[in-house]
């Protein structure tokens, strides 16, 4: 059975056709591991060499090796993870698959490894962002092995617009946004003082920086809005405020003045030396962490394990499941996971947990059954589920608690909002009133309009316009 691509992955199959390196920022659920399979097919059955592909580990098989099977099943595939790595890619296959770590290992392969590819696709190519990584280090390596290379991804700039540079680094080498990271950042970025240290500085992006970067990026980025190429219901996003039980409030408070207490006293004393006040941004993190578990209702001792402080929330959330027929719920911390299993299975009500600990084999099982209407809902950690999966069977994405990761937001929110959805959708995120997690859903939200405007200057690349930018001029003084 031939499947027929939407209009939208026609316009991206013909990018494909002409250009051998794709930035792929379109929405998650508009069909980009389709257009990908479809092009390399194209290119294999004209003599083209084999495929790489380089993905979370999650869709290795529920995604890739499954659609490579449904849009492409003349073509063979191999799925590369750390027990069978070198098996795998001993296989006669037209296609290898296998996680992002995997890439240190393909960066210690002798040249002749790679002679029987010519594409490289990295799926969520944001696991490559920053530069200094050494799987980012080892991905650069290893792409100039490929003739056809792309970064897949529907938030590549999730916190700042240099979050792009090392994504374009591997397809292209530096050509567009220049060899060094730190001149690129110098040019789009302008830095801040934020403490003592010289180190402590953070960058915010420069006005118009999106727009030289939409530049420097048009003739390689193709771009589609979920909205403006799927016609499927709309999906309605918003908080549902959880109100702390005076127990909880008290230990809330008092942990926030203690920690807040701890934070200032380094500044105080630096004041009476006559020195600039101290602040580090890891000591800040580490007490916003600790007002975040007890908005959410516990307590952790550092060793790992917890103390429920109270578990009205979870009665909530599951009230919330109760109210649908079908939901995803998502887990940040293990106290939360816990929690939602044990108030589900008081109330018998079906469900599976996907986090760390679930198989890849239990992993496309629970996705089948929860598609089959087995399970009522699933509790899920968003690092193992927020990225490619499809739970279209069901209509309300459930946060236990706001997230700070715009990107694994963004990723997970669409899970049932995609392509194959036939009903109204809803994304909810409960919050703790008059706590840090409504600055933290604030904050997301700020992140999500910036990075909004970025992308939406990709989507203006349709219908392809001509390249502006003229690569015998130094791409830093371009911008």
């Amino acid at each position: 059975m031939t499947i027929k691509p939407f209009a939208h992955q026609n316009v991206s199959i013909k990018h494909n056709q002409t250009s051998p390196l794709v930035f792929d920022c379109s929405d998650p659920g508009t069909g980009k591991t389709f257009v990908r399979i479809i092009g390399f097919a194209n290119r294999r059955k004209k003599g083209g060499g084999c495929l790489l592909v380089l993905a979370p580990r999650s869709l290795l098989r529920s995604v890739w090796a499954n659609d490579i099977r449904k849009f492409a099943p003349h073509l063979t595939v191999s799925v590369a993870d750390a027990a069978n790595r070198e098996k795998a890619f001993a296989a006669d296959a037209d296609v290898y698959v296998t996680n992002v770590d995997a890439v240190k290992w393909l960066a210690a392969q002798k040249p002749v490894f790679f002679k029987r590819f010519s594409e490289l696709v990295i799926d969520e190519s944001t696991a490559y962002k920053h530069h200094t990584s050494q799987r980012s280090k080892a991905a650069a390596k290893i792409a100039k092995h490929f003739t056809h290379r792309c970064c897949m991804t529907g938030t590549p700039s999730g916190n700042t617009i240099t979050d792009i540079w090392h994504q374009v680094q591997i397809l292209d080498g530096g050509q567009r946004l220049g060899f060094s990271f730190y001149k690129f950042r110098d040019a789009v970025c302008t830095p801040t003082q934020v403490g003592r240290s010289a180190q402590a500085i953070r960058w915010n992006d420069k006005e118009g920086a999106e727009e030289a970067v939409f530049g420097l990026l048009s003739d390689i980025v193709i771009r589609h809005k979920f909205e403006e190429c799927v016609d499927i219901p709309a999906n309605h996003q918003y908080p549902v405020e959880y109100e702390l039980t005076p127990r909880q409030m008290r230990a809330y408070l008092e942990m926030e003045e203690t920690q807040l207490l701890t934070l200032a006293l380094p500044s105080v004393t630096a004041r009476l030396k006559g020195q600039a006040p101290v602040m580090t941004a890891v000591n800040a993190a580490a007490v916003a962490t600790k007002l975040l578990q007890i908005a959410s209702g516990a307590v952790y001792n550092g060793m790992g394990s917890y103390e429920i402080i109270d578990r009205a929330r979870y009665e909530l959330i599951l009230d919330l499941v109760e109210q649908r027929k079908h939901s995803l719920v998502f887990f940040l911390w293990k106290h939360q996971r816990d929690e939602l299993v044990a108030e589900a299975d008081r109330r018998g009500i079906s469900f599976a947990v996907l986090d760390g600990n679930t198989s890849d084999r239990d992993r496309d099982e629970i996705v089948q059954g929860y598609q089959a209407g087995v399970y009522r809902t699933i509790f899920a950690h968003p690092k193992s589920a927020a990225h490619g999966l499809t739970f279209t069977r069901g209509t309300a994405t459930i946060w236990s608690s706001p997230t700070y990761d715009l990107e694994v937001f963004k990723q997970g929110s669409k899970r049932q909002h995609r392509m194959g959805q036939t009903s109204k959708t809803e994304t909810i995120v409960v919050i703790a009133k008059n706590t840090i997690e409504q600055k933290v859903y604030d904050a997301m939200l700020v992140k999500d309009a910036r990075m909004t405007n970025l992308l939406d200057l990709f989507g203006s690349l349709l219908p392809k316009a001509a390249p502006i930018v003229n690569r015998k001029k130094k791409v830093i003084e371009t911008i």
